[in-house]
């Protein structure tokens, strides 16, 4: 039997920049195998959206292999090492995950690889740098971005260049597998309204790479604050499951850079390399915290009084607030997979600020809808907005959402897009509409409390509670 290797794939779904998968098309024959391990992850298991992403790209994957993806259900540290037996692979590849449930997994399989006399070789295809490469002059970890980027990250060795796609030899003895074995699509058809929005798999991410550099990227540093605007990248998910590599992107931007025929930079691109720099952070953050997704990273919050309010919760879920910005956001968010960066901070800070509720429920919504859902980040952006975590907003930092919705959906057209029942509220009133005259918002079709919601709470009031519980904690 001629050399065989498995390759593992994980959270790098593409053949072009994949270091481990060249690694084992290096050795010889290779069988590509994804396994769905819904047992070690516990409750970090994927959530909705990013099931039915993770469906779609694991079809165009596979049928960039030929079909020939060997899909499994199961824990890994079962499922491979009877696999490479059975086929007699002496080499296991895969791209390092930095999840701590992973790490542990990971660290265990290799042993266990190992003692069965079975290699394994591990390569970085999802960071441009390792979280233990980057630390400060003492060793520590850096907790503040700032330093950490551009003291850290860019003095040191740079982002690799991008590799090509390995020339791959399939194995074919195995009998094929289909990706819908997994079960990763809902029974409900509630993932379907996710399709018209998004193209999951490597092709896609490359053209929305260039989609972006094409035309978004030129007004990146002041138009990502705006969401109804193409300004950001929406590479966020293509870059959590490896559809595109991080390196690509960074030395995409470079060579945009070098391109323009200005004479003086516009900071756009190097805005969108802090930008990756901001997700390298958090993935630092995790590797080196890795409480973080469970527990607040400044222990003196573990005694602020949150509200346990279910029902409360329910209408921030379900865009039933009161507050347009806020339930234009959460509503975008159920019916695309996705909300603008801008719009997130917005409605976290008013859950956790105006509403009182732990941001941890936050967080497991946004798991369970984005997308772009990933623990580093969403564990990171969810306790900076809180206050409780590293590089934190101060506790006194509340975002205003009706000035946001003035100050960045100036024009109005988020809010009506997501909200039609406003569509008619006139536009001094729209980002406040219970402040409109009764008989303006008459002229309007609109009924608060009928056909859109009164607000659910006072926006000082709850201000100035939420100000007077951060006052309580020790210091």
């Amino acid at each position: 039997m001629p050399d065989l290797a498995i390759h593992w794939f994980r959270q790098d779904l593409r053949l072009g920049d994949n270091p481990a998968l060249t690694e084992a098309a290096r050795h010889g024959a290779v069988l590509p195998v994804y396994v769905l391990d819904d047992v070690s992850a516990g409750p970090h298991a994927m959530g909705g959206a990013s099931r039915w992403w993770l469906h779609r790209s694991l079809e165009r994957l596979n049928a960039s292999l030929g079909g020939r993806l060997h899909v499994v259900t199961g824990n890994a540290r079962g499922c491979l090492p009877a696999l490479a037996e059975q086929v007699g692979a002496r080499l296991v590849t895969w791209n390092r995950c930095y999840e701590p449930w992973r790490v542990t997994r990971d660290s265990l399989l290799k042993r266990e690889l190992h003692e069965r006399g079975i290699e394994v070789r591990s390569s970085n295809a999802s960071l441009l740098w390792e979280p233990w490469d980057v630390s400060k002059p003492d060793g520590t970890p850096y907790r503040v971005f700032t330093p950490y980027f551009r003291r850290g990250c860019l003095n040191a060795i740079p982002p690799r260049n991008p590799l090509p796609a390995p020339e791959l030899e399939l194995v074919r003895d195995l009998p094929p597998t289909e990706v819908a074995e997994l079960g990763l699509l809902p029974p409900t058809p509630w993932h379907e309204s996710l399709e018209p929005h998004w193209q999951p798999g490597e092709s896609g991410a490359r053209e929305r790479l260039a989609q972006f550099l094409g035309s978004g990227l030129a007004d990146y540093r002041e138009g990502r604050n705006f969401p109804d605007r193409e300004s950001v990248s929406r590479l966020s998910p293509h870059l959590h499951f490896g559809e595109l590599s991080p390196n690509v992107a960074w030395h995409a931007s470079l060579d945009r850079e070098e391109q323009a025929v200005s004479d003086a930079p516009d900071g756009n691109a190097d805005h969108f390399r802090s930008e990756l720099g901001w997700r390298e952070f958090s993935y630092s953050m995790l590797y080196h915290f890795p409480q973080l997704p469970e527990a607040n990273l400044q222990p003196k919050f573990d005694a602020f009084p949150w509200r346990a309010d279910e029902s409360t919760l329910r209408a921030w879920q379900n865009g039933r607030t009161g507050i347009p910005i806020v339930d234009a956001g959460m509503r975008e968010l159920w019916q695309t997979g996705y909300m603008h960066n801008r719009v997130r901070m917005i409605v976290a800070s008013f859950l956790v600020k105006n509403l009182g509720i732990d941001w941890r429920c936050g967080a497991r919504w946004f798991w369970d809808t984005l997308v772009d859902a990933d623990l580093a980040n969403n564990s990171a952006s969810w306790q900076w907005v809180a206050g409780c975590g590293a590089d934190a907003a101060p506790y006194f930092r509340i975002f205003n959402p009706v000035m946001q919705g003035h100050k960045f959906d100036p024009d109005g057209r988020y809010i009506r897009r997501w909200i039609p029942e406003l569509r008619g509220c006139p536009p001094r009133h729209l980002y406040s509409p219970w402040t409109a005259p009764a008989e303006e918002l008459a002229a309007a079709d609109i009924v608060l409390g009928e056909t859109y919601p009164a607000p659910m709470v006072d926006l000082k009031g709850s201000r100035e509670a939420a100000l007077a519980a951060f006052r309580s904690l020790a210091v």
